[in-house]
């Protein structure tokens, strides 16, 4: 039972106020202006859409990857993808460097410089440009294949390919962008795997990974799927964080492990990318009947609807963004709880729950936390570990 003497509420505003003045109104600046990004990368991804579509460029590349493949259609869905997605990747890259560079440094968060950064922007294009052709192959095979029922054979096959995706990259994708070191000999190193294995989590080992090099966000993770689960942080968490603030942030990933969240966001997404391909359905065969003879796009088996099917697609998440933040933010909520259940650290949690307000806004409103959060804000954060230290004080153990 709480003690009187403890207020839940007065502890909870003790931290917050640690965070006050410039530094509050830069990280709310910050958080805020990627409400508006949201809707930018919307109206960026429409505007590429159009002109690859009116430019006829969609059209050429597919008539062009189906005489250099001799009609075999498999292999064209293929290579006319990678190559849309290469094209609209370059179109797009002024708005990547806006976002992911100048803006990152704008506001003190990034340590890469432009060569760095632009290394890392070819090869995540790079790797996404070969999965993306893999999965509309996939897509438009199934729509040839069985056209009135694609899009659930397609969900299907996306939550399988989404699974693989997880389960290959601490071992493929993950090392192409940094190091991965196992963390030194030390107490707090015991006193992780100690939680671990006191909680099922099959790890022999910690790593560390120099996010450093990136970025002065703190994090870690539980990644990977069997054979290839991986228990990490981040080198900013480890020479940023407290030995007491480091074990309740991996007690929180652990959280995600223990509770099977990678399994269960793996059925979320399914049915919202049921959804999204329901919507696929419906209404690129209503933009081909109206623009598909102008576009040079008559069937919707051909690549060049791809662009289409884009349009749709980000449309229907534009939509779904409330939904999407909410299915994310209630895991990350239990995983918070379970990190403090498992590291016993409430004041821990609460401390690096105020560094991540650093660049998080720290007290939204209800409705603003529902639309635009994909973790718990700083407030709802820092309130949960006080509640949990009010329902524990005095016991051994408590930090």
């Amino acid at each position: 039972m709480a003690s009187p003497a403890f207020s839940v509420e007065a502890a909870t505003q003790a931290y917050l106020a640690t965070l006050s003045g410039a530094a509050r109104a830069k990280s709310d600046a910050y958080f805020e202006g990627g409400y508006w990004l949201i809707l930018w990368a919307f109206v960026v991804t429409v505007v590429i859409m159009l002109f690859v579509l009116r430019s006829g460029l969609a059209a050429k590349l597919s008539a062009r990857t189906l005489r250099l493949t001799g009609g075999r259609r498999w292999l064209q869905s293929i290579l006319a993808a990678i190559a849309l997605f290469l094209l609209i990747a370059v179109l797009q890259l002024p708005w990547d460097l806006y976002v992911s560079y100048f803006r990152e440094h704008q506001y003190g968060m990034s340590n890469q410089s432009l060569a760095e950064w632009a290394g890392d922007w070819v090869k995540v294009a790079g790797v996404n440009a070969v999965l993306f052709g893999l999965l509309a192959a996939a897509m438009l095979g199934l729509y040839r294949l069985t056209p009135k029922a694609w899009w659930a054979w397609g969900a299907a096959a996306t939550a399988a390919f989404l699974a693989i995706v997880i389960a290959v990259s601490p071992v493929i994708f993950d090392p192409m962008f940094n190091d991965y070191k196992p963390m030194a000999q030390s107490t707090l190193r015991d006193q992780i795997l100690g939680m671990a294995r006191a909680n099922g989590v099959p790890a022999d080992d910690v790593m560390v990974v120099d996010a450093s090099r990136q970025t002065k966000r703190i994090s870690a993770n539980v990644a990977g799927l069997g054979d290839t689960m991986r228990v990490a942080l981040n080198d900013n968490l480890l020479n940023q964080g407290t030995p007491p603030e480091v074990r309740s942030v991996m007690g929180h990933e652990l959280g995600h492990y223990v509770l099977n969240h990678i399994w269960s966001m793996l059925i979320y997404f399914s049915l919202i990318i049921l959804g999204g391909y329901l919507a696929v359905n419906h209404f690129v065969p209503a933009l081909l009947a109206r623009h598909g003879k102008k576009w040079g796009v008559h069937d919707f088996g051909d690549p060049a609807v791809i662009p289409v099917a884009i349009l749709v697609l980000s449309s229907y998440f534009l939509v779904m963004t409330p939904v999407v933040n909410t299915v994310i933010r209630t895991q990350e909520q239990e995983a918070d709880v379970f990190g403090l259940n498992a590291a016993r650290a409430p004041d821990g949690f609460a401390k690096i729950a105020m560094k991540l307000s650093t660049y998080r806004k720290i007290e939204p409103g209800k409705w603003e936390e529902i639309i635009f959060f994909d973790h718990p804000s700083g407030r709802t954060r820092v309130t949960t570990a006080m509640q949990w230290k009010a329902e524990h004080l005095g016991e051994p153990g408590v930090e």
